[in-house]
């Protein structure tokens, strides 16, 4: 007897350590999960500690990846966002590295606790990255 599963395909993808003062290392996580999308899975991006700075307006708008500056690390994430993924940012670590005054981008789809990811992480339906 086969046991098919029929549940979408899902990723969660933790970005912890890529932050804006290297952002050659932002875009990894975000063409993977674009790609996951594109293979239908069911994505979501977990932004936590100082790379939750990456959801700040105008900040990703002036962070490129290669010299040649092509592309922003916000056109990455637009990409990703348009695409289906969902953007989320660590509570804890919004109130530690954002300022008041600050706001986070629009393709940001919410704040959740560290509880979330680790959800995600314990349950057999999804399978997690770590950047």
């Amino acid at each position: 007897m086969s046991h098919k599963r029929n549940k979408t395909p899902a990723l969660a993808i933790l970005i912890c350590s890529p932050t804006i003062d290297r952002p050659e290392l932002c875009v990894t996580p975000l063409v993977h999960a674009t790609v996951a999308r594109a293979m239908d899975c069911e994505v979501e991006i977990h932004f936590a500690g100082p790379a939750v700075r990456l959801l700040v307006e105008g900040v990703p708008d002036a962070l490129y990846p290669t010299p040649a500056r092509e592309k922003s690390i916000r056109e990455f994430l637009h990409d990703a966002s348009s695409s289906g993924v969902s953007l989320l940012a660590c509570g804890m670590a919004r109130a530690t590295w954002i300022g008041e005054d600050e706001h986070l981008i629009p393709e940001c789809d919410g704040i959740v606790g560290a509880a979330t990811f680790v959800a995600r992480a314990i349950d057999p339906d999804w399978a997690t990255l770590v950047f």
